[in-house]
């Protein structure tokens, strides 16, 4: 199945020069959501994961079914305000502004091996903070993987360069 012909992209979104690429076309379709989730969980099946971590919003989709093929609890990783227990917070920069994500205090615990997860990376900067959290509540990142990597904008290689393993299931050239 040829999964980046799921996508959609919408040009000059959310501003002008901007490709917009839009999973949730992916996400509507049942094969290419199985096949994704199923390219996704497969490199980590041995890997002991005890937490899948999904970053707000469409991370929580894909981390959530990756979560359960890997038979590991899920960790959401929210946007300001959307978690109504202590958390930690990490800001960042977006290719389009600034924002923040917050994960509970007790979200992961010390020692748990997890996976990162979400739709896109672009910068890198909200996996980055993602990360963070994740390890400012003693975890072990075993990686991270995405559907889509812009390669241009260096976010994987951004993660990479703090050890973090990273897998894309296709690139766009072009944001």
């Amino acid at each position: 199945m040829d999964l980046k012909a799921t996508i959609r992209t919408i040009p000059d979104y959310p501003k002008p020069g901007i490709m917009f690429r839009d999973v949730s076309t992916l996400l509507g379709d049942a094969g290419a959501l199985a096949e994704a989730v199923r390219q996704m969980s497969d490199p980590y099946r041995s890997s002991m994961i005890s937490r899948v971590a999904g970053i707000d919003a469409r991370g929580f989709i894909l981390g959530g079914a990756i979560a359960v093929e890997l038979g590991a609890g899920f960790v959401p990783l929210r946007k300001p305000g959307k978690l109504p227990f202590e958390t930690h917070m990490e800001s960042y920069d977006l290719e389009y502004g600034s924002d923040a994500l917050h994960m509970h205090v007790d979200g992961v615990k010390p020692g748990e091996r997890v996976l990162l997860v979400d739709d896109l990376i672009a910068t890198g900067g909200t996996a980055e903070a993602g990360a963070k959290l994740l390890r400012r509540g003693g975890a072990e990142i075993v990686a991270a993987t995405f559907l889509v990597n812009l390669p241009e904008l260096g976010g994987a290689d951004r993660l990479r360069a703090q050890g973090i393993d990273v897998l894309a299931l296709m690139d766009f050239a072009g944001h």
